[in-house]
C-alpha cells in the first residue's frame, strides 16, 4: 500500500516551526512570571481565574474540569493544593448532592486580584503588544480556525468564546 504524505512547503513549514516554537516558548514565560509573582503555577492560577468569574465565585469540579481542559483527576490534586493554601473551597453541591463544587475564598479572590495585572501586563509584553491591532483580529481567526479542529465538538467553547 503506497501512501502519498502531504509534505509542508516551505511557507508552511515556516508557519508550523514558528507556532511549535510559541507553543513551547509561552507556557514556560508564564509560568515564570506568576512561580515568581505569586507563587502560582499558570495551571493554578487558571483554575483560580476560571472561578473568580463564575456566578458566586463556585463552579462544579465537574464542570471546572472541562473549562480548564483537565481531568477529575489533575484537578482535583491542583484544588487540594489550593485548598491548602485557604485559596479555595470544596463542599457538596446543594442541587446534587452526589457533585461536588469548588468555591474562590476570599483569600483566593485576593490572590487572584493582586496577581492579576502581573500575568496580563506579561501576556502583553510577549504576544499582546507585539501584534498590530489588525494582526490580533488575524491571529483571533488563526486560532478559532485551528480550535475548530483541535475541538470539534465546541468542549471549550465557552472558555474561549467568553471574551
Amino acid at each position: 500500500m503506497t501512501v502519498d504524505t502531504r509534505w509542508l512547503t516551505p511557507d508552511q513549514l515556516a508557519a508550523w516551526v514558528r507556532l511549535v516554537a510559541v507553543v513551547e516558548l509561552l507556557p514556560g514565560v508564564l509560568e515564570t512570571q506568576l512561580r515568581r509573582d505569586a507563587d502560582l503555577a499558570h495551571f493554578e492560577y487558571y483554575v483560580l481565574a476560571m472561578l473568580s468569574e463564575a456566578p458566586e465565585r463556585t463552579l462544579r469540579m465537574t464542570t471546572l474540569a472541562q473549562s480548564t481542559n483537565a481531568t477529575l483527576a489533575r484537578l482535583s490534586h491542583v484544588v487540594r493544593r489550593l485548598e491548602d493554601r485557604g485559596l479555595v473551597e470544596r463542599f457538596p453541591c446543594p442541587q446534587d448532592r452526589r457533585a461536588t463544587n469548588a468555591r474562590l475564598t476570599d483569600a483566593g479572590w485576593a490572590t487572584v486580584t493582586a496577581s492579576a495585572p502581573g500575568h496580563v501586563a506579561t501576556v502583553r509584553a510577549h504576544v499582546i503588544d507585539a501584534l498590530t491591532p489588525e494582526q490580533i483580529t488575524q491571529l483571533t481567526a488563526i486560532t478559532d480556525a485551528i480550535l475548530g479542529r483541535l475541538d470539534p465538538d465546541g468542549k471549550l467553547a465557552a472558555v474561549h468564546h467568553r471574551a
